[in-house]
């Protein structure tokens, strides 16, 4: 089943796929659920997670102490003013002024604030239109027992987790502060980009 999943979002997204009855349905169905997203809050909690498979692949039980939630952010840059002065367009700095972090980052920060008590573990991207951009959050109770005693998580219990969000510590957090690379042209990146003198960006 999780590799249906898989393939279904992969290849049911794609240019080719676009004329291909088999995901007609799966495309249509998103759709609608897309119409009651846009109407509910911009964070909201799960029963559970609509990708099982990218869910289970970060670490994701259906256990007490796994909580998963779906959060809307809205897509672009940052949406700057006109000023009232004269200048030339160049000068503007309207277009183009993008922020130094990631919109999966600004959702899974806006989970937590949210979910105070949580910690986030993962997010993945879920669904997007014209307008927003969804992404399911999966969230850990650091001080429930059972998550205590789960060998696979129970790390996250450790203080020094606290707030990993906000430091850039889950794996979106990772991507965008350039630790995936490794070799020449990542010399900068360690241990953090602030220690190096931002000269890694």
């Amino acid at each position: 089943m999780h590799r249906y999943l898989t393939e279904l979002y992969r290849e049911g997204l794609g240019k080719e796929a676009r004329d291909d009855p088999r995901y007609e349905e799966f495309r249509r169905l998103m759709v609608e659920r897309k119409i009651q997203w846009r109407k509910s809050s911009p964070v909201v909690r799960l029963e559970r997670p609509l990708r099982i498979d990218k869910a289970r692949r970060y670490g994701y039980k259906a256990k007490q102490g796994f909580i998963a939630a779906r959060a809307r952010v809205r897509k672009g840059g940052r949406r700057k003013s006109r000023p009232v002065k004269g200048r030339k367009p160049a000068g503007m700095g309207v277009k183009k002024i993008t922020p130094a972090k990631s919109i999966q980052r600004m959702a899974e920060e806006r989970t937590q604030r949210k979910f105070p008590n949580l910690e986030v573990l993962a997010s993945y991207w879920l669904w997007e239109d014209g307008q927003y951009k969804w992404y399911e959050v999966i969230l850990l109770d650091p001080n429930h027992p059972v998550i205590k005693k789960d060998n696979d998580v129970s790390w996250i219990t450790e203080k020094q987790h606290k707030g990993r969000v906000f430091r850039g510590l889950t794996p979106s957090g990772k991507k965008g502060r350039g630790l995936r690379k490794r070799g020449m042209g990542a010399e900068k990146l360690r241990p953090s980009i602030r220690a190096k003198g931002r000269r890694a960006k």
